[in-house]
């Protein structure tokens, strides 16, 4: 039975935890979060329950970064299920409790410690002030905010939730229920199975009460052996896990680390870091900028080394006296529960903020008990209230910085704001700030960050591959592509790179050079929607209708749900690409809008016969509609039917003298049916600003953008495409874009007057504040 004043300590332990978190639960994904939690379509569906335990692929999109965390992945999944998509705070809330059940079990796990050392008063209140003051700690807000660190607070959890039962339930102890939760825990996490060395210890201190300088004594030598003992179904237990969960996961799954020794040597100094983190976390940071220490010659081994032979001598010295032994435990939990991050496995990161989350238990339940005892033997001498006050004070400001880290870990923006700041050594922080300033549309601020990326690290491909994008929303389409070109070189072992590269392929209809760069993307990561998207849409565009079915039908394995898929596959079945089946649609309701607007894009994709076809429809509906006459001539240029392009565009002129671009393609029907010898058929920059000019006039001023910058692609410096880019810009009121626009094409031809209007509008717009 729980006695009321800790139960009252438990409740407002909680109380205290749950307001500093308040500001947490809509805190969105992050970093890996995208490839194991919002992109990994194997989560959204309770019905890959089996294939979680069977299949460590399931655990990500990215094969580099697949390991065996069946019981983390399962709760992702009905996460999902509850929430039917990706709200953060239903995925955010799950963790969040079991962050609290870990404080309660903690308490218990303390307090039985404590009491097995030293009969004391205030155990039960130590206990709770040391659990309150990690379950505050901003160290652990790393964890807790990063969804998919969720691992490390299960495996943590379970690992305590094994030692409550061997402790206080002879049952379990007697049947080996204890190891149930042990391998929960490490099929959530494999540093679960340090529980065995942990409880060896356990057993060694409080209930052998054996110190470690007596380890070695021959008179002890039966004692330990019967440790050694009551400890081997754990440590057979633990051992057995871990060769599942290394054999059960794929091949594919790389530490990320190279050197070994560099990786080894630089960790004693990254060990003595936590420990400082632990009392001072002020340089927190979502991704730091450490770097291997060149040769053991470099001062800070040296200092980490010292740090940790002060530290084990701490922990023997006080292992010896019974009621110090919680100290000498706690350090021993401390480096336990660092020797999976901080030993033979190179990580990609030398160290990680959320690796604090399961050693510093042991750091505070000895840092803890010391000041306990501290508190007692001067206790008469110590006003009570001061004391009150000290602690008071201390705890709120851990709140408070754990508060903070609430907010920066609220956006990517604010998180990766906050790693440039703290790691400006980081060329990946950089890169992420740099997309979180794109997605809000700061692309001069994403530029500069990609630049100081790339500078950093020069040979991290995901540099070059969103290079690329901005350049590409630039309407740089060489630089652009140079850049894609790159990011594949650097990173064909990745997804991205290759779908990136791949979808700017296909806005350039180069369909032939896309479909390999895609297929190997697909090859790469099956999983990854975008890349299979895209390659659907080639196939159904050049009538392959056996590829887009197979493709289809497999995609569907992996997607169920996904109407894109499903629309393929139907187009697959009927030989009819999405256009062909938009056209049906239209027909059972007529438009001539719609048609209209399907006849364009059908020019756009090269389908001249169909833009025509579907323009002579909305002509049906709608006799003195000029854009269909229009839309009808230019694909009848492309057609090289010029005579007849010739009257069509005549038509569209009598219905409408001001149609500028009917104009234009007169002009160009009338000067290519002049011209001798073979006539392009390619589709022109001229056709593109045209195209431009119907979005722009339909207030479709994005697709209007991007239009001009297919028109840079093909004839750089267009001033006429940069006069419609700032036009466009004008109108969403992001005047600086605008300005920008409008200086490139004036240096082309600063005799543009129309364009000189549109900037002295944008220069207007941008001095009064609007954005």
């Amino acid at each position: 039975m729980i006695k009321r004043p800790l139960a009252t300590g438990i409740g407002l332990m909680l109380l205290l935890t749950l307001i500093t978190y308040l500001n947490h639960f809509d805190n969105t994904f992050h970093f890996d979060d995208f490839h194991t939690i919002v992109n990994n379509a194997n989560i959204r569906t309770l019905k890959n329950t089996p294939r979680f335990f069977t299949d460590g692929s399931t655990s990500s999109i990215l094969p580099q970064n697949q390991a065996y965390r069946p019981v983390t992945v399962l709760s992702l999944a009905i996460d999902y299920w509850l929430a039917g998509d990706y709200y953060p705070s239903y995925f955010q809330t799950p963790t969040f409790i079991l962050f609290l059940l870990q404080g309660v079990l903690m308490v218990f796990l303390f307090k039985k410690v404590f009491d097995r050392s030293f009969i004391l008063g205030p155990n039960a209140y130590i206990a709770l002030i040391a659990v309150t003051w990690y379950m505050l700690h901003p160290a652990n807000a790393e964890t807790v905010n990063y969804i998919i660190a969720r691992t490390d607070v299960q495996s943590t959890l379970f690992v305590l939730l094994g030692l409550v039962l061997y402790i206080f339930s002879p049952f379990c102890r007697k049947t080996w229920l204890y190891l149930v939760a042990v391998g929960i825990g490490a099929l959530c996490k494999p540093p679960a199975v340090m529980f065995a060395p942990i409880l060896f210890f356990y057993i060694l201190f409080f209930e052998e009460k054996i110190g470690l300088n007596e380890v070695f004594k021959k008179k002890r030598f039966k004692a330990i052996l019967g440790v050694f003992v009551k400890t081997l179904p754990s440590i057979l237990f633990c051992a057995a896990m871990y060769v599942l969960t290394d054999r059960m996961t794929p091949k594919t799954w790389e530490p990320g680390g190279a050197s070994v020794m560099q990786y080894l040597i630089t960790q004693p100094f990254v060990i003595l870091h936590y420990f400082g983190e632990f009392f001072l976390p002020t340089s927190l940071s979502a991704d730091t900028d450490w770097k291997l220490l060149p040769s053991v010659w470099d001062i800070r081994f040296f200092a980490g080394c010292a740090f940790i032979i002060a530290m084990l001598v701490i922990a023997v010295y006080t292992s010896k006296k019974t009621r110090l032994r919680p100290i000498s435990f706690g350090i021993i939990w401390f480096f336990l529960a660092l020797v999976p991050t901080s030993s033979i496995v190179p990580l990609a990161e030398v160290l990680n903020d959320h690796r604090m989350y399961f050693p510093f238990i042991g750091l505070v339940m000895s840092i803890g008990w010391a000041l306990g005892l501290l508190y007692v033997k001067y206790s008469a001498a110590i006003k009570k209230e001061l004391i009150f006050t000290v602690i008071a004070a201390l705890l709120a400001a851990y709140a408070w910085g754990t508060w903070q880290r609430n907010i920066v870990w609220h956006s990517e923006e604010s998180l990766w704001k906050d790693v440039t700041k703290k790691s400006p050594g980081n060329g990946r922080g950089m890169m992420n700030y740099a997309l979180a300033l794109y997605s809000s549309s700061d692309f001069y601020g994403a530029e500069k960050y990609l630049k100081l990326a790339e500078k950093i690290t020069p040979e991290y491909a995901p540099v070059y591959t969103n290079l690329g994008l901005v350049k590409e929303n630039e309407g740089d389409m060489a630089l652009a592509e140079n850049y894609y070109k790159a990011g594949v070189k650097l990173g064909s072992n990745y997804p991205d790179p290759l779908t990136f590269y791949g979808r700017f392929l296909i806005k350039q209809w180069r369909f032939t050079e896309a479909a390999p760069l895609l297929q190997k993307a697909i090859a790469v990561s099956r999983l990854d929607i975008e890349a299979r998207t895209l390659l659907m849409t080639i196939y159904s565009m050049t009538a392959d209708w056996d590829k887009l079915k197979v493709l289809a039908q497999q995609s569907l394995t992996f997607f169920p749900q996904n109407p894109d898929v499903q629309n393929f596959l139907e187009a697959a079945d009927k030989k009819e690409n999405e256009l062909d089946i938009e056209d049906e649609k239209i027909r059972l309701h007529p438009d001539y809008l719609q048609f209209a607007n399907l006849s364009l894009v059908n020019y756009q994709f090269r389908r001249y016969e169909a833009c025509i076809a579907t323009a002579q429809e909305a002509i049906k509906l709608n006799p003195q509609y000029a854009e269909a006459y229009n839309n009808i001539g230019a694909a009848q240029i492309r057609l090289k039917q010029y005579d007849k392009a010739i009257s069509t565009l005549q038509e569209a002129l009598k219905l409408k003298p001001d149609l500028i671009i009917a104009k234009n393609n007169l002009d160009s029907a009338e000067r290519e049916s002049k011209s001798p010898g073979p006539k392009a058929a390619d589709v022109t920059a001229a056709d593109h600003i045209n195209l431009s000019l119907y979005y722009f006039n339909s207030q479709r001023y994005q697709e209007c953008i991007d239009e001009c910058y297919k028109a840079l692609a093909l004839k750089p410096g267009y001033d006429l495409a940069y006069n419609n880019i700032c036009a466009s810009y004008n109108k969403l009121h992001k005047y600086r874009e605008a300005i920008a626009a409008a200086k490139k094409g004036l240096q082309s031809n600063p005799n543009n007057q129309i364009l000189k209007n549109n900037l002295a509008e944008a220069i207007k717009g941008n001095a009064s504040g609007q954005k």
